[in-house]
């Protein structure tokens, strides 16, 4: 490591040169608490290779940090429902140096539940050209007080089916497909999780879609 700094000094190729920008970020699969944000991939401009992507939030003085990514996605996560958000994304190299921030993109989240009692928050395990795994699907207790058990309903896209679920009872009504807990997972604390529900689901080749309008309710 010292004899490779000593040669960049040496040979005046230490980078300082910043990444090019980002492209505009794209949300889709907007739920209650995350979406999934894509963007045109930035190029190394000074040597040292793209290292990664830093996804911040618009909101003046201070822009939080949102989540970093290597590759040109992210799904975010903990995210507030019913809210608007204004994101940008600067890309970083192997040397520190930060691009300049992309183009604003506007998403807002979904109201979620309607006593805010629970949020249901999906995670891409794995996709292909027919299908996909969502696992987990992770339910969380936002209220003050135990709940005993959840309902999540969500819509499949046009041409998708359920191919398959596990640690929960399933129903489909059309595209519209019903999440009940099970006596292993309904029971939680204030703040708790769990992670345990997951589905397959089928597509038509070359649909790119996911399920989305994820809510999440408990009696």
């Amino acid at each position: 490591m010292v004899w490779n700094f000593f040669t960049q000094f040496q040979s005046g190729t230490t980078d300082t040169t910043a990444p090019s920008t980002p492209g505009t970020p794209a949300a889709s699969n907007v739920t209650a608490g995350g979406a999934t944000l894509t963007w045109t991939a930035s190029t190394d401009q000074g040597g040292s290779g793209l290292a990664g992507y830093d996804v911040y939030r618009e909101q003046g003085a201070t822009d939080p940090l949102l989540g970093q990514s290597t590759t040109n996605s992210i799904n975010l996560t903990g995210l507030t429902a019913n809210t608007q958000y204004q994101v940008y994304v600067r890309a970083r190299d192997g040397a520190g140096n930060l691009s300049a921030g992309s183009p604003l993109a506007t998403f807002t989240t979904s109201a979620g539940t309607g006593g805010g009692a629970c949020t249901a928050v999906p995670t891409v395990q794995s996709q292909w050209s027919t299908g996909y795994v969502i696992q987990p699907l992770t339910i969380t207790n936002t209220s003050s007080s135990t709940i005993t058990s959840w309902t999540v309903t969500f819509t499949l896209p046009s041409g998708h089916t359920l191919s398959g679920s596990w640690n929960a009872t399933v129903t489909t009504s059309g595209q519209t497909v019903t999440v009940k807990s099970v006596s292993h997972n309904g029971t939680l604390s204030p703040g708790a999780s769990t992670t345990s529900f997951g589905y397959q689901g089928s597509r038509p080749a070359g649909n790119t879609t996911l399920p989305s309008g994820y809510t999440c309710t408990s009696p």
